[in-house]
């Protein structure tokens, strides 16, 4: 960032009057962004402003339509396909871009192998690798393969992979959206010990909190339009909201409202243990939203999986609306009323290939079929239904659910699982890369969901949206449940004693 005084510096990489269209959709619009030698930039907006596209074209994954880019203050034509980190511009996609069939070293040095003799000096490749991941304070094993690494371990392999390239430019597209506290604040020092020597990144993120404390300047894009660039202490979380949707967010949480002690117990949990979970145990009220809490790790998603019947467990029952549901039975825990959502809704929630009609359908597609044959007018009503109801916005109707932006994307999985008309709900990482804008959607489409008389079990490693949803919290620990908070014991301070160990486990279930 160039100080008053300072001679004004050059653009490391810059984008002139960048426009993208695909096909008759124009997603950008004549957009202006510029990142500074040894700076950290933020690019925000709210799902479809156009963020992962114009870093896509800035990184050579995608052709403008239209405007050119600088490096160094020349014109270039960036390499396609990632060729442009011979370049020094880099990468992390927020999906991962790994083979599973690698191992760690392998994925590090893929396409830059390192030679002595012509022959491999897989020696050299393992330190250098060792070095890197001990940098990040990462534990994962150089020889592992990718696909038997956790969600969080393949996204220190990426980041891994971008720091060892000796990048010029990094870019990072929510890259702490799976990583644990500690582990972001790893990340975040390793960021700073770069920038200061002379490295540049672009970070894009909906987590404000960390906008605030790790970068220099903020560009917001609404709507695939620049709307301002500015230093980040000008500005603070509340007036990037406002910019980033266009109106202010006077509430970002509705008020809650406590079930009547005297509603029915519509799904109750006893001594259930799975290969992780320990006896664990707790019930559900009619119209309650129910939080679950803990560090990753906690064993809260292992949990959930093991009640929707997606994941087999050991021992201990699980009863729904008075009736016991078979183990390891997804189908029939649908069938009787009870939804799951997945924390994954690329690998897991959503073909990314189909429409958005077969997408919302899949999972209740009996109610959709007439005299042995799919009825295309109820599947069209349904959508109809979907898109008003959750606020589904696309610019075409026959978008591939894969080209939607996350929070549309999130909306659509949270309508199809709704289609099912259950009672019980569990919404595993609600708003996992989404907005802030559509964050607050979600957040009153859960309100309005309770009112209706659902009962909902949200599970978020953001503990202000735990705070700001539920009724009563309940926190897990290295697989065990040990706190169920209410009323004022519901606070961060209290949940992360619990998670931490620092609280004696409570009597729960």
């Amino acid at each position: 960032m160039t100080l008053v005084g300072e001679e004004p510096r050059t653009p490391v990489l810059a984008a002139e009057r960048i426009s993208k269209s695909f096909g008759e959709v124009q997603v950008l619009f004549s957009v202006d962004f510029d990142v500074l030698p040894g700076e950290v930039h933020a690019l925000v907006g709210e799902n479809g402003a156009g963020k992962s596209t114009l870093i896509k074209i800035l990184s050579g994954f995608e052709s403008p339509t239209s405007g050119r880019i600088l490096l160094d203050g020349r014109p270039v034509s960036l390499p396609a396909n990632g060729a442009a980190e011979a370049l020094g511009i880099v990468l992390i996609h927020q999906e991962f871009n790994l083979a599973d069939h690698l191992t760690v070293i392998e994925s590090l040095f893929l396409g830059r192998e390192v030679t002595r003799f012509g022959v491999l000096d897989r020696k050299f490749m393992r330190r250098e690798t060792r070095r890197v991941l001990d940098l990040l304070g990462s534990h994962v094993d150089e020889n592992a393969l990718i696909s038997s690494l956790a969600v969080a371990d393949k996204q220190m392999v990426e980041i891994a992979k971008a720091i060892s390239r000796e990048a010029r430019v990094v870019f990072m597209d929510e890259p702490t959206a799976v990583l644990s506290r500690e582990e972001t604040d790893i990340l975040f020092s390793q960021v700073r010990k770069l920038r200061d020597k002379g490295t540049s990144f672009v970070f894009v993120s909906h987590k404000l909190d960390e906008v605030m404390e790790l970068t220099d300047r903020v560009t917001v894009l609404r709507d695939g339009q620049w709307i301002k660039t500015a230093p980040t202490a000008l500005l603070d979380g509340e007036s990037i909201a406002q910019l980033m949707v266009g109106r202010e967010l006077s509430s970002l949480y509705p008020s809650k409202e406590e079930p009547d002690v005297d509603e029915e117990i519509v799904l109750s949990v006893r001594g259930l243990t799975t290969g992780y979970v320990k006896d664990a145990g707790f019930e559900l009220r009619k119209g309650e939203v129910l939080g679950f809490s803990g560090l990753i790790g906690s064993g809260r998603s292992e949990l959930m999986e093991a009640i929707a019947g997606l994941r087999p467990r050991l021992s201990g029952e699980v009863v729904l609306k008075g009736a016991t549901l078979p183990p390891h039975d997804f189908e029939e825990a649908t069938r009787r009323g009870l939804a799951y959502m997945t924390k994954d809704r690329k690998g897991k929630g959503l073909l990314l290939g189909e429409g958005m009609t077969p997408n919302l359908t899949l999972q209740s597609i009996d109610r959709h079929v007439t005299h042995g044959y799919l009825d295309p007018a109820s599947e069209a009503k349904a959508m109809a239904r979907a898109k008003r109801r959750f606020d589904i916005r696309v610019r075409d109707d026959r978008v591939k659910v894969g080209r939607m932006s996350g929070g549309n994307q999130q909306k659509l999985l949270l309508a199809k699982i709704m289609e099912t008309e259950p009672d019980v709900i569990i919404i595993d990482e609600p708003t996992r890369g989404i907005d802030v804008g559509t964050k607050q959607q979600i957040y009153h489409f859960i309100a309005a969901l309770a009112r209706e008389g659902r009962s909902i079990i949200v599970v978020s490693s953001e503990m202000p949206e735990v705070i700001g949803l539920c009724t009563r919290v309940a926190v897990m620990r290295e697989g065990r449940l040990v706190g169920m908070l209410e009323g004022e014991e519901i606070s961060e301070q209290m949940i992360m004693r619990y998670a931490a160990g620092l609280r004696k486990q409570q009597a729960v279930g």
